[in-house]
C-alpha cells in the first residue's frame, strides 16, 4: 500500500481515490421528496405520453408504451412505493431504466430536477427493510446540505 502526504497527514493511496470517486446520480421529485436513480442505468428521459393499459395488472403498472418501436412497460413509481396517484403535470417524465432482470422499464416520475454527483464519502447505506418503500432505497445522499434518497435498482422490478 502506498502512502501520501496531505495536509501533514499520512492517507493510504486506496482512501484517497475511494474520497475522490463519485457517482452521479438523476435527482427526481416524487411528490415533495427527492430521489436519486444512478446515470448509468438511465437509457432515455422523455415526456408524458399515451400509455396503453394492460388489463388484469397491478395498480402500479400503468400499462405500456411505444417508444422508437420498442413496446416498453410503464410504471407509477408513486404507487410503486405506496404513495398518492400520480398527478400528470408539464413537469411529468418517463424515465426509461435498463435493469438487469427486467430489460427496459419506464418510471412515470413527478419531475426531474438536475443531475449531481456524490463521492462515496457523501453517501449512506441504509439497512435492508423490506416493507413499503424502503426496499428500493438502499441508501441516502447529502447534496448541499440535502437529503437524496437513492434507489436500489437491483430491488425494482415489475412485480410487487
Amino acid at each position: 500500500m502506498e502512502l501520501s502526504t496531505n495536509n501533514s497527514k499520512l492517507i493510504p493511496e486506496d482512501e484517497r481515490q475511494r474520497s475522490v470517486e463519485t457517482i452521479q446520480y438523476i435527482v427526481i421529485r416524487l411528490g415533495e421528496e427527492q430521489y436519486g436513480i444512478d446515470i448509468r442505468n438511465i437509457d432515455t428521459i422523455t415526456r408524458m405520453q399515451h400509455i396503453t393499459r394492460v388489463p388484469k395488472m397491478p395498480a402500479y403498472l400503468k400499462g405500456v408504451i411505444n417508444l422508437r418501436g420498442v413496446v416498453i412497460p410503464v410504471m407509477s413509481m408513486r404507487l410503486r412505493m405506496n404513495l398518492a396517484e400520480d398527478e400528470i403535470t408539464k413537469a411529468t417524465r418517463i424515465i426509461v431504466l435498463k435493469l438487469a432482470e427486467e430489460g427496459q422499464v419506464g418510471f412515470i416520475v413527478d419531475e426531474v430536477k438536475e443531475v449531481v454527483s456524490l463521492s462515496v464519502d457523501d453517501i449512506e447505506r441504509i439497512p435492508d427493510n423490506k416493507e413499503g418503500k424502503a426496499n428500493l432505497i438502499n441508501a441516502v445522499g447529502k447534496h448541499n446540505g440535502e437529503l437524496i434518497s437513492l434507489f436500489d435498482m437491483s430491488a425494482i422490478s415489475l412485480e410487487g
